[in-house]
Order: structure tokens, then C-alpha cells, then sequence
């Protein structure tokens, strides 16, 4: 580290102010700032100050997504050759997985930290990190077929218009991943629902074995037929769905390093997990269809909704500040999420509408903790008096 501390200050003098290459300044900042800590400090009033900075706060996220990329590189090669009805060793199945899944992280940091670094020059300001996030989560949320064309328009949809357009990282109104999914969602359907877009390959139909579908559990469900995945299965992941989205073990190995770092908010979490049950609890009694037959905890398992509870929900800036805010809107999430996928088979990821309509809610949500709580103090107030 010594080598390279010595490098950034050999360069440094170049990209000040007034130097020949100052337009690079916001680019060599970005780099430095990411290996090491910034040194700068202030000069006058008060300021609270934490040992980690933004850069690192969004580092760790990453690290939490971890568990669910490796498994979803895993599971992309696993469903992919039982969709052919081969053999294959657990090397075989992480070598295509990574040849699928890698790619598509690629083009979205490519893309989306290009945008960044273009509106940062332009303003002469500081390239925002925010997106070091955003650039794992666009991919996990996506099927392993998607077009990287397709990657790259979403990305650079979410981060110009879900983001830069509000004022950049810390501004914007709705979680950019989510836009992302949103956007391609609505723009192309055909490669976002479906049977034959969740296993690499399957959509050429060459060498399917007989009787192989593709077609995940809520598809089926929305179908009016019984999900053929157990609980178990669904847990641990071993199902056709989005890359990141399929295994809810790894992603509770995530939210318990959130929760353990201080990064994620556990109330969100347990209140978004408390209204996706509630609600699937309700619909267990009325039973009217195959969505409301399904088990309330196995709904919990299925689609985005663990990964949307976990990593979207708790997104620090669309998500409500206040504590009770944060108990209110995470199990409105969770209702929400249970109620659209039941009512409307048609959007089977209800977690995504739900966590995106909050989102623009949450405001409001916050608005109204506040001024309850300066009513009971005004009301302590003249009890007092």
C-alpha cells in the first residue's frame, strides 16, 4: 500500500487546481478516496464525526450481496444444466454461471460508474459513490438472459433519471436498482416474465429435457397450479428466478452482516417480514385461488421479496428516518407486496411496486411521526403548565 500511496502522490500535483490536468481532478479523487481514508478535515464550527465514510458504508453493502452473487452463479449453472438433464460438477456449474453472470455486472458498473464520472467532471464535483451499490443490486434483480443492451439502457436510465436528475447520491426519491427493474419491466416485458428467461439457454428450447418449464413458483401459482418447489427448496434457493433473488439463506447471511455493522435498518427488515406474513396469513383464510393458497412463510421465500425486505427496503435515502417511520413503512411494504402479487397475477413481483410506492410515500410517512410527536410534547406541555 506504501507503493501505491507513493504513486497517488506523485500524481496528485498534476490534478490540482490550475495544473495541467485539473479536469481529471474529480477522477483521481475518486480513485485515491477509494483506497484510502481522506485526510481533510474542518476548520471551524462543530461537526459529529464516525469512522466511516460513505465509501465505506456502501463497501459493505457490497460485501453483503456477496453471498447472494456467489449463489446466484452457482444456481445459474445448476438450473442450466437440469434444464438439459446433465451431470455437471460444482466447478462446471460456477464456470458457466460466471460466464452468464459476470458479464452483466460488468456493463452495469461500466455504465452506470461512467455516468457518474461524466456528470462529476461536468460539475467539477466529487464523484458521489452511490452507485457502488446500485451497480451489484441492478444485476441481482435481473434474469440471467437479459440482453447486456438492455442492462446498459436500464442502468443508464436509473442513474440519469432515477438519480442525477434529482440532484445525484443522497437526493434521489426512489431506490435506483428498483427503477432499473421497474423501467425494463414495463419497456420489455417479454424478457422480464415469463417461463423462459429465468435458466441460461432455455430459450433456445435445444436439448430440454421433457417436462422442464423454466417457470418459477409464483408463475406457477398465478397460474392457478400448486408451486412444485418445497419451503426447503425455496429457502435455500435451488429454483429458477432472478440471479440474486432465489436463495433466502444467502440473503439472511446479508442482512445479518447489515444489521451487525449498524447499516441496515433490523425494523424495516422485521416489519417488511411481519406484513408479507400478516397478509399471507389472511389470504390462507380466504384460499380463493392458487396465490392465496400458498403457504404465508413459503411466500416469504419466493421471488424478490426477502432480497427486496433486505437490500431495497433499507435503502438510507428512499426509506423513512424516523423509528417509528420505519416500523409503518416496512410492513406496508410487506402487505403491499403479498396483496399485489395475489390480486394481480399479472404482476407476480408485487415487492417491487410496493417497495417503489412506498418509496414516494415515505416522506409523508416521516411528516406525520413528526407532528404526532410535537402534538404529545405540546400537549405534556400545557399539562405541565
Amino acid at each position: 500500500m506504501k507503493a501505491l500511496r507513493n504513486l497517488l502522490d506523485n500524481i496528485k500535483p498534476h490534478v490540482q487546481k490550475g495544473a495541467k490536468f485539473e479536469k481529471f481532478h474529480s477522477t483521481f479523487d475518486a480513485l485515491e478516496t477509494l483506497f484510502f481514508v481522506p485526510n481533510t478535515t474542518n476548520k471551524n464550527g462543530v461537526h459529529m464525526r464516525d469512522a466511516i465514510d460513505l465509501k465505506r458504508t456502501m463497501a459493505i453493502v457490497v460485501l453483503a450481496l456477496v453471498p447472494a452473487l456467489l449463489f446466484g452463479i452457482w444456481n445459474t449453472g445448476y438450473q442450466h444444466f437440469l434444464a438439459l438433464g446433465q451431470d455437471a460438477s460444482f466447478w462446471e456449474m460456477i464456470g458457466h454461471g460466471a460466464l452468464k453472470v459476470l458479464p452483466i455486472v460488468v456493463v452495469s458498473y461500466g455504465v452506470g460508474l461512467g455516468i457518474e464520472f461524466m456528470f462529476a467532471q461536468i460539475r467539477g464535483h466529487e464523484v458521489q459513490e452511490g452507485f457502488l451499490v446500485s451497480g451489484m443490486l441492478i444485476p441481482l434483480v435481473l434474469p440471467v438472459d437479459i440482453p447486456l443492451w438492455m442492462v446498459a439502457v436500464a442502468t443508464a436510465f436509473s442513474v440519469v433519471i432515477g438519480k442525477e436528475v434529482f440532484g445525484g447520491t443522497g437526493m434521489n426519491i426512489w431506490n435506483p436498482a428498483l427503477v432499473a427493474r421497474a423501467f425494463l419491466f414495463f419497456a420489455y416485458p417479454s424478457k422480464m416474465s415469463g417461463d423462459l428467461v429465468w435458466i441460461s439457454g432455455l430459450t433456445k428450447g435445444e436439448g430440454v429435457v421433457d417436462g422442464f418449464s423454466g417457470a418459477t413458483s409464483l408463475g406457477q401459482a398465478a397460474s392457478g397450479m400448486a408451486p412444485t418447489h418445497s419451503i426447503a427448496e425455496s429457502f435455500l434457493g435451488m429454483i429458477p428466478g432472478s440471479i440474486g433473488e432465489t436463495s433466502t439463506l444467502a440473503i439472511l447471511i446479508g442482512a445479518a452482516i447489515l444489521i451487525y455493522t449498524g447499516i441496515g435498518s433490523w425494523k424495516i427488515m422485521v416489519s417488511t417480514f411481519a406484513g408479507g406474513y400478516l397478509m399471507g396469513l389472511l389470504f390462507n383464510l380466504w384460499g380463493a385461488n392458487a396465490l392465496m393458497q400458498v403457504d404465508a412463510i413459503h411466500h416469504l421465500c419466493l421471488g424478490g421479496f426477502a432480497f427486496g425486505a433486505v437490500f431495497m427496503a433499507t435503502d438510507p435515502v428512499s426509506a423513512t428516518r424516523t423509528e417509528k417511520g420505519k416500523w409503518i413503512y416496512g410492513f406496508l411494504i410487506g402487505f403491499l407486496a403479498i396483496m399485489v402479487r395475489v390480486f394481480n397475477p399479472a404482476y407476480p413481483e408485487g415487492v417491487m411496486l410496493a417497495i417503489l410506492l412506498m418509496n414516494t410515500f415515505a416522506p409523508l410517512i416521516d411528516h406525520y411521526v413528526v407532528q404526532g410527536n410535537i402534538k404529545r410534547r405540546l400537549k405534556r406541555a400545557k399539562v405541565a403548565a
